[in-house]
């Protein structure tokens, strides 16, 4: 497999969330596991130099600059000659591609088109093999050549439909988006696009409905910056084990401004990883190991402030069952996503409604909070044992009643 990019295209170099689209398209190329292919650019006849890339990108991807004379089929038609018998993905430097549909062209046999948009803002992407499918002359676009190879029957037709759309890391379906961005009101459009489609379909109320706006302002800068997500991680790590002795010490305001802090940048880091193809292995350890350890550990530093560090308490030892029903619910989670292939808080319409209020920390901090407000902590965190305790019950009936589902998924498979 190759890859050619038409990057003649002033709107090429604009860039999406501090990434050229460029840039974004080689970024999607290495993530996909394409970059080990060939992956031609080509520029303008009349560019003086050539773009410099980060270095991360250069060491992961094969890439050669082509800065030729010659209209986009003389262009095109060159670089299939010199390997006819390798399939060539042809794509527009000024697109926005989902990294889904480039991963299943390539998968695919045969020459084929898939177009998107209207006029001025329609583009395409072409699989191609042996020579130019069309040999009459063609001004303009790649989007251009594909209408009328579609036309004239030269390529198949592959509409964006016909493409799997659920994203299991999600938990949500995403129909498979292709789009060109023509100047800054357009990328402004696709960059509000792109950061909801990174957005979990089922999650809790505060992370759906709250938090967005907040991690929009955050989201922008630092990708324009070029913040690493972990470098956002490591902050996050700070803030939540910090919070662990200033609950327990009492000092209630403070230990809640830090769980803020580290529960707004739980959804910044993702976001920034994401819309920037910096997702590691390291950062996937970190983020969603935090995720499962922090919370029992602020439930202790809640129980001990509470307690005065008194263990025999109720309340330090509703946090010891606290802690028992948190291990026990979050094993449940793993054996329904092994058995299902798909996430207990997604696979039914019901699932994902609960799971908006489940007892996680994005519920039940802001109960605490609400509960020490009014007077009643003791009696918030024993209500809060309760709901992790419901929760608990709720997924085990699940797995019991879609238990033999596995074997019907597996068959299909």
């Amino acid at each position: 497999m190759r890859i050619w990019i038409d990057a003649t295209s002033p709107q090429s170099l604009l860039p999406v969330f501090g990434m050229t689209l460029v840039e974004r398209h080689l970024a999607t190329l290495a993530a996909i596991g394409l970059g080990q292919a060939e992956v031609m650019i080509a520029l303008p006849a009349d560019t003086p130099e050539q773009p410099v890339l980060p270095a991360v990108l250069t060491k992961k991807l094969n890439v050669r600059w082509l800065s030729e004379p010659g209209s986009l089929q003389e262009r095109l038609g060159r670089v299939l000659q010199e390997k006819p018998d390798e399939p060539l993905l042809a794509l527009e430097g000024d697109a926005i591609i989902d990294a889904r549909l480039l991963q299943y062209l390539a998968a695919q046999s045969g020459a084929m088109a898939v177009c998107a948009g209207d006029g001025t803002v329609r583009t395409a992407v072409l699989r191609l093999e042996g020579q130019l499918p069309l040999s009459d002359a063609v001004e303009g676009r790649l989007s251009r050549l594909a209408d009328l190879c579609l036309v004239r029957k030269t390529l198949a037709s592959l509409p964006l439909a016909s493409v799997p759309s659920y994203i299991k890391k999600l938990r949500r379906d995403l129909p498979i988006y292709l789009f060109r961005v023509t100047d800054a009101v357009s990328r402004d459009r696709a960059e509000r696009f792109l950061f909801w489609s990174n957005y979990k379909g089922s999650t809790d109320f505060f992370t759906k409905y709250v938090y967005p706006p907040l991690v929009w302002r955050m989201v922008r800068p630092l990708t324009r910056w070029r913040v690493h997500p972990n470098s956002v991680t490591a902050v996050s790590i700070v803030a939540t084990f910090l919070a662990v002795p200033f609950f327990a010490w009492e000092w209630w305001w403070t230990g809640f401004a830090l769980s803020y802090v580290m529960s707004v940048l739980d959804s910044v880091d993702g976001k920034v990883a994401r819309l920037t193809f910096t997702s590691s292995g390291l950062g996937n350890v970190l983020d969603h190991g935090l995720d499962i350890v922090h919370p029992p550990l602020w439930y202790f530093g809640w129980a001990w402030g509470l307690s005065q560090g008194a263990t025999d308490s109720l309340v330090f030892q509703a946090a010891i069952w606290m802690l028992v029903i948190y291990a026990l619910d979050r094993i449940v989670a793993a054996v329904f996503n092994k058995r299902l292939g798909k996430s207990i808080h997604g696979y039914k319409p019901l699932d994902e409604r609960m799971r908006t209020v489940i007892s996680r920390r994005n519920i039940n901090l802001p109960v605490f909070i609400l509960g020490w407000l009014l007077g009643f902590p003791v009696q918030t965190f024993l209500l809060i044992v309760l709901w992790q305790i419901v929760c608990f019950v709720f997924h085990v009936e699940r797995l019991v009643q879609f238990w033999n589902n596995g074997h019907v998924a597996a068959s299909a498979t």
